[in-house]
């Protein structure tokens, strides 16, 4: 059972709180950390939100994005945070490996109450409150869930709200996904009722490219997408100097691997991308096919059902040519 009075009075009597998340992060793990760090700043006088690495530009209209650390390029004052926070508040994430580089820094606090909010599956047992809900669409919803159980919805703003609403309609791919549930639209109408305005925040998100970023699109859509139609697959694959070609900036990608689903009959689409030596995946799948379960077998990933992560130790084109072995194995599943 959680303890919702503990949890209570560790923030409220708390003088230096910190909010982690995953490395890469995205709109969710982002939007999530901004919420938080608006509602924290009511109770706490120093908040502070640190990610692994950079996050992406295509969020930096969010209220707060100015103020976030990153350990990458910022690693001595992430240091110094962490240690001394008394308050951690770990978000979007379910082991703490997940924060990469980052969770060497994290580990050396041992005196810290620490908090974490996911929604990811087999969530590790390393908090001292834990709010995981893997049925949840997003880390955003439970932020709203977390604040709503601490009875504090009457200090629920704007610049929250547009936090929130930004990570629940990136990780649903804009409701499309099955994690989409009533609760998701509830929350969501909660958030209007605040005064958040949905067809700005879309503006904002997906109408706000840049000509490289479309063109590389096009690109990997001509040029680097294939089709395996007796498996009903998927793979686009962009090298580095794929993503030089096109000036690549951080968050070029976000979404890409949604297109192929949108052709009839695929149901896995999987984005491989080389950058900085490695090479990262992303899958996606419709229905009751398992991506994360496959992510995890072969390239060190996991994730939800229908969306995952992994990382491969062979290169680029290696790496296509391992799922095209990989992919027998699962077509009685693929087209079931």
């Amino acid at each position: 059972m959680r303890n919702w009075k503990e949890v209570e009075g560790k923030i409220k009597s708390s003088q230096h709180v910190v909010i982690v998340s995953h490395r890469s992060p995205d709109g969710d793990s982002v939007g999530s950390s901004l919420a938080l760090y608006h509602f924290l700043k009511n109770f706490v006088d120093h908040v502070q939100v640190i990610t692994p690495d950079p996050a992406p530009k295509f969020i930096s209209w969010l209220d707060g994005f100015d103020t976030i650390l990153n350990y990458q390029d910022n690693d001595l004052e992430v240091n110094q945070e962490l240690e001394k926070a008394d308050l951690i508040c770990c978000l979007d994430f379910n082991t703490p490996s997940r924060m990469g580089d980052l969770e060497k820094a994290f580990q050396l606090n041992k005196d810290a109450y620490i908090i974490n909010i996911d929604h990811h599956q087999n969530p590790d047992d390393f908090a001292n409150f834990q709010l995981s809900e893997t049925t949840a669409s997003s880390t955003c919803q439970l932020i709203y869930d977390f604040i709503d159980n601490l009875g504090e919805t009457s200090k629920l703003t704007v610049e929250m709200g547009e936090a929130m609403y930004t990570g629940i309609v990136t990780d649903t791919g804009s409701f499309r996904f099955s994690s989409t549930s009533k609760r998701t639209h509830n929350v969501v109408a909660e958030l209007i009722e605040v005064g958040i305005n949905p067809g700005q925040i879309h503006e904002n998100l997906f109408n706000n490219n840049s000509v490289d970023r479309l063109k590389l699109l096009g690109f990997a859509l001509n040029e680097r997408f294939n089709v395996y139609e007796q498996y009903k697959a998927a793979i686009i694959y962009l090298s580095e100097e794929d993503l030089k070609r096109f000036n690549y900036k951080k968050g070029d990608t976000e979404g890409m691997v949604n297109y192929p689903l949108s052709v009839a009959g695929i149901r896995m689409a999987i984005l491989i991308v080389e950058k900085d030596g490695k090479v990262k995946m992303s899958f996606r799948s419709k229905g009751d096919f398992h991506v994360n379960e496959l992510s995890a077998k072969y390239f060190s990933g996991g994730g939800h059902f229908n969306a995952a992560g992994g990382i491969s130790d062979v290169g680029l084109l290696e790496t296509v040519k391992k799922l095209e072995g990989i992919f027998p194995e699962y077509e009685t599943k693929l087209n079931a």
